[in-house]
């Protein structure tokens, strides 16, 4: 157990930096209101996006033997923190002010995830039957299909649905990964599980992209959070047999909420204060750093 929160930890650093970064390539990109190459190429353009997909994907290795190795309840709990991380890393490279709220949140999330710690038990079953592992992939199919949907739309209910379906994507992969037959070559690729990783992964990736051209922090963060969160936790308890520790099941209840509680009141962080400003003319040694998302 300790190898995996170790490795959980660790993760949940590379992705709250690994925000940072995102956050400023993905808005120094030409805004796009379709899914095609050019987009992709943007993207690939700006340095700050390739350096925080380098640090999401050294996090996603990190996270594999988390996942395969502690209750899927404590994993994304653990690596949906990462906004604390985020929060502190705007503060050292950005020069962002935390406010009391910001505080609370960091607070809630050390106590929430202390809790949690302590009250998790061994993790459940790592196979599930067949139908899992394709339902695993049809999932990823229609949140695909729902993306190239929403890419056509603007405003916040356009940002907040985008920013679901990429929790969705990333739910799905912790699950993928968690029930992934790994036994050899042959195995993974006749696995539906591990196409529903990468599909799932891949898109969700595109998705939080487009929901942050779209709307406000918090619009394409707080849904996809909870889908994020509860939803491969509750399907690891109910199918997989992740469990706490008997006698402590308040604790980790307790801490998770705590945990998940300290997480939203941290998708504010980089949120404009107030309506939108006017615009002023940039300083020409300096470059206006947008707001700052969560992973």
């Amino acid at each position: 157990m300790l190898l995996g929160l170790t490795t959980a930890l660790v993760a949940t650093v590379c992705f709250g930096f690994g925000a940072v970064f995102q956050a400023r390539g993905a808005r120094s990109a030409p805004r796009a209101d379709r899914v095609r190459a050019g987009l992709l190429a943007a993207l690939a353009r700006s340095w700050q996006f390739l350096v925080g997909t380098l640090l999401d994907i050294a996090g996603f290795v990190l996270s594999i033997v988390a996942l395969r190795s502690l209750p899927l309840f404590l994993v994304q709990a653990v690596t949906n923190a990462g906004l604390a991380v985020t929060a502190l890393a705007a503060v050292w490279l950005l020069g962002a002010h935390l406010h009391r709220a910001d505080v609370a949140g960091i607070l809630a999330v050390v106590v929430g995830l202390t809790l949690l710690a302590v009250g998790s038990g061994h993790e459940g079953r790592n196979h599930a039957p067949a139908a899992f592992h394709w339902t695993l992939l049809a999932v990823t199919v229609v949140m695909l299909l729902a993306t190239l949907v929403l890419v056509r739309r603007d405003g916040t209910a356009a940002a907040a649905g985008l920013g679901l379906l990429a929790g969705v994507g990333f739910g799905v992969t912790s699950l993928a990964v968690r029930v992934l037959d790994a036994s050899g070559p042959l195995a993974v690729l006749a696995d539906p599980a591990a196409y529903a990783l990468v599909v799932g992964g891949l898109g969700g990736y595109l998705a939080y992209a487009l929901a942050l051209q779209r709307g406000t922090v918090t619009a394409a963060t707080a849904a996809g959070t909870v889908v994020e969160t509860f939803g491969p936790a509750l399907v690891g308890v109910l199918a997989l047999g992740d469990a706490a520790r008997p006698g402590l099941e308040w604790c980790a209840l307790t801490g998770f909420a705590v945990a998940v509680g300290g997480t939203f009141l941290l998708s504010r962080f980089g949120e404009p204060e107030g309506g939108p400003a006017e615009p002023a003319a940039p300083h020409p040694d300096a470059d206006a750093e947008p707001a700052v998302p969560p992973r």
